[in-house]
């Protein structure tokens, strides 16, 4: 199985950071039972100081290089990924998309719609690359600013309807999409360390989710929350 993981910031992470791919490398390697390969075109933090992809300062250096492997971006979204879905994944030959966009690009980009349109877009570029390809997606996690700004709030609960309309209607047996649940004890307080970017709780909380949605599913791997617990 070859697994990669699709996101913003949230999922590249930053200098010093753990990320949530390397809890769920940590997951899957304990718990897949099977052999299983990180693939992507980068393996990259972002530094913020100098505001670009050019860490390479995980924070536990046992992450090995071979399991950094993304295709995620600081300031990238759904209109960012899906022009670059299809090569890579046929560069790749993922089997698995693991995938956390949208809170930017209706932050930065575009609005619920339009950000539907385009998950639609990634969809069918995935599978014309690789058509048995599998995808899990998360629903946008809203952030501090979804607290104090009501009409970004609503795009962002709206676009979470239509994430879900988009993976009830374009699942197929050949190639199933999965909606990951939203943690339900997901504190921005606890969970982030600045009201968006996950803390080390955070982290284990959104590996959770796509691990629950694949066990649950599809019987790969086993529950997260039996056998971590946050650090």
């Amino acid at each position: 199985m070859r697994v990669m993981f699709v996101g913003d910031s949230m999922t590249i992470g930053s200098a010093g950071d753990y990320t949530w791919r390397f809890r769920m490398w940590q997951h899957l390697s304990a718990t897949y039972g099977g052999p299983f390969r990180i693939v992507g075109p980068r393996t990259e933090l972002y530094d913020k100081q100098a505001e670009a992809p050019v860490s390479h300062t995980y924070g536990d250096p046992s992450f090995p290089e071979r399991a950094r492997a993304h295709l995620a971006g600081w300031g990238e979204g759904w209109c960012h990924m899906a022009p670059l879905i299809g090569e890579t994944v046929r560069r790749t030959k993922a089997d698995l998309l693991l995938v956390s966009l949208g809170l930017i690009d209706l932050g930065f980009y575009t609005n619920a719609q339009q950000t539907a349109e385009n998950v639609g877009a990634f969809v069918r570029a995935a599978r014309e690359a690789r058509p048995a390809i599998r995808m899990v997606m998360l629903p946008v996690i809203h952030n501090t600013r979804a607290e104090n700004d009501p009409p970004f709030a609503a795009e962002c609960t709206r676009f979470n309807e239509l994430l879900a309309k988009a993976v009830a209607d374009l699942s197929t047996p050949a190639s199933p999409l999965l909606l990951a649940s939203r943690p339900d004890t997901y504190d921005l307080r606890a969970d982030t360390y600045d009201g968006t970017h996950p803390s080390p709780s955070g982290e284990h909380k959104l590996a959770a989710a796509f691990a629950d949605a694949m066990h649950q599913a599809w019987g790969l791997g086993a529950l997260y929350e039996h056998l971590h617990t946050p650090r």
